[in-house]
Parts: C-alpha cells; sequence; structure tokens
C-alpha cells in the first residue's frame, strides 16, 4: 500500500509540472523518470528474475545527446531448490549517455539508443563458491522508444544489457517508465518582431493615395529537418494577423533547401518545409484555400552553398504579402 501511495504521488506530480510554462525540450534540458524493470539473472545461479523499481536524472548536452544517472533497488527472491527461499537485497547505480533520433513534441515518438557503465551489490548471494554480498562493475547498452504525451510528459519502454566485467558474464532486463523534463534553450521563444508602421499617406489636392503595405516571411530549418522551430512561432503569427486584417490577400510560402543531398531529396524536403509553414498559417487562424505551398529544392540560393553560413542561411521558407492600407 505504501508503495501504491508513493508512485500515484509521483506520477500525479509529474503530470502537474506539464502545466508550467518553463518546461522545455533541447539543449540544457533536464530529464527526470520513474521506472520498473523486469530483471533477467543469468550470471549468478540460484536467483529468481526480479522486479526493481528505480529513479532516473539526465541531462541534455545536445539536442539530441543527453547523460544519465540511474538508481534501482535489486529485489530478488532466491529459488527453492536446495539453497532457501531467503530474501536478495541490493542496490544498482549506473551512468548511461542516451543519444535519441528524431524530435519531441506532442503525440511523438522518438527512439534511443544507449550505452554506459554501472555497479551492482547484493547479498545472500551462493556464488562462485561462496555465500555473502556480490558486486559487480558492469558494462551497459540498450534502446528503446519514448512516447510523448506533451512536449514534456513521456513514457518510455526499452532493454537493457549488462555484462559483468569482472565475471564476464551477462544480465538481462526490460523495463517502462514515465518521466518529464524542464529548462533547456528550446523553450526560449523570440518574441513576435513588431512591424514597422505604414508610411503616411501623401496628401494630394483631389483625393489621398492609397499605400502599399507588405509584410514578409524568412523562416530558418535546421539541416535535414522539416520542423518549424519555436523561435519563428512568432514571424509566422506576424504574417497571419496581417492577413486577417488584409482577407483579400494570398500568399505563396516557398520551401528551399542547401546543396547538400540529391536533388530529387532536396525537392521533396523543400515541399516538406513549406508544407510546414502552412500548417503553422492555418494553425493560427489563416484559411488554407489562401495559402500556397511550393517547394523549389536547392535550385535558388541566396548564399554560396561551399560555406557552411552560406548553406544555413539557404535552408529557408520565405513569403511575402501586400495590400491597400486602408
Amino acid at each position: 500500500m505504501k508503495l501504491k501511495n508513493t508512485l500515484g504521488l509521483a506520477i500525479g506530480s509529474l503530470i502537474a509540472a506539464t502545466s508550467f510554462g518553463v518546461l522545455a525540450q533541447g539543449q540544457g534540458a533536464v530529464e527526470g523518470e520513474l521506472f520498473y524493470k523486469k530483471q533477467y539473472n543469468d550470471s549468478v545461479k540460484h536467483i529468481e528474475d526480479g522486479f526493481n523499481p528505480g529513479a532516473r536524472i539526465g541531462y541534455f548536452l545536445t539536442d539530441d545527446l543527453s547523460l544519465n544517472l540511474s538508481y534501482d533497488k535489486t529485489n530478488h527472491t532466491r529459488s527453492t531448490d536446495g539453497t532457501g527461499n531467503q530474501k536478495i537485497k541490493g542496490d544498482t547505480g549506473s551512468l548511461v549517455a542516451q543519444y535519441h533520433f528524431g524530435q519531441a513534441g506532442v503525440d511523438s515518438l522518438r527512439p534511443y539508443v544507449e550505452g554506459g557503465f554501472g555497479h551492482q551489490s547484493r547479498g545472500n548471494v551462493r556464488a562462485d563458491g561462496h555465500t555473502g554480498r556480490d558486486q559487480t562493475t558492469f558494462a551497459t547498452v540498450g534502446t528503446g522508444v519514448k512516447y510523448y504525451f506533451t512536449n514534456n510528459l513521456y513514457a518510455r519502454a526499452g532493454v537493457e544489457a549488462d555484462y559483468g566485467l569482472d565475471n564476464g558474464k551477462w544480465d538481462y532486463s526490460a523495463l517502462v517508465g514515465l518521466g518529464v523534463n524542464f529548462g533547456g534553450n528550446a523553450g526560449a521563444v523570440a518574441p513576435a518582431p513588431t512591424p514597422a508602421p505604414a508610411p503616411e499617406p501623401v496628401p494630394e489636392p483631389e483625393a489621398p493615395v492609397a499605400q502599399v503595405v507588405r509584410v514578409e516571411l524568412d523562416v530558418k530549418f535546421d539541416f535535414d529537418k522539416a520542423v518549424v522551430k519555436p523561435n519563428s512561432y512568432g514571424d509566422v503569427k506576424n504574417l497571419a494577423d496581417f492577413m486577417k486584417q488584409y482577407p483579400a490577400t494570398n500568399v505563396e510560402v516557398a520551401g528551399h533547401t542547401d546543396s547538400v543531398g540529391p536533388d530529387a531529396y532536396n525537392q521533396k524536403l523543400s515541399q516538406r518545409r513549406a508544407d510546414a509553414v502552412k500548417k503553422v498559417l492555418a494553425n493560427d487562424g489563416v484559411e488554407a484555400n489562401r495559402i500556397t505551398a511550393v517547394g523549389y529544392g536547392e535550385s535558388r540560393p541566396v548564399a554560396d552553398n561551399a560555406t557552411e553560413a552560406g548553406r544555413a542561411v539557404n535552408r529557408r521558407v520565405e513569403a511575402s504579402v501586400e495590400a491597400q492600407a486602408q
């Protein structure tokens, strides 16, 4: 009953934490997780497979690579093959690097691979001709996937294999976990730029002259990505507000890539980038039939593709809308 109450309180705290605006993804983010794993004990005889509760905390060194410190409680029962059935208690700690693929987001899957080292200590173990405390330093590898319910709350399922450096034997485990992350530079969304005021109309003796006002959009993308970054949302919203103010306007959002990769692939990548910006515009209230998304591949560079800085400028989506000021 005490374990159920503790887990219920922890899960409730994780869900409540996702309501704070400071939670984010990316470099500098911190992840906390509670997990439960099934331990398959092959390295030591006369021990049943156990169920180990534990906790993990990690820090993202980059947007994809995190360093994680884990701790779990060993909880096994000696088998009844003549060695008794007393409880075997112990602790396991490990330091693991975890590399993620894809990007986190609502209803998204993010696979990962991991590797590192750990140390396990268990009491009442009969192994290698002695009975007592068994201590093992091991190398660990694993893989799994995270499912994000929100941008910050996720569930994890994975498998791990531990190789004992002192006995040359393997143990295996399967686990599930529930975690939350916070901090990180992906939460620092730049404020929306303030559009320049429309020029004052020049009065004419007969009648005032209508003025043309214009809004331009330039959204940059990461290499081989077609996801609009949070710091571009303000720019896209500024264009959406302008189009809602002038409902007779339409827009073409033009996607572009750098020159890395085959032409056919870059054509499709540029179309996905244009479609991603169109989706954000539509979510901001602009009718989809007023937006045309076109991918131009690598055919229209605006900077030198021979340099990294130039390629970063060419990975973009552009749009321009003008209207007659009232």
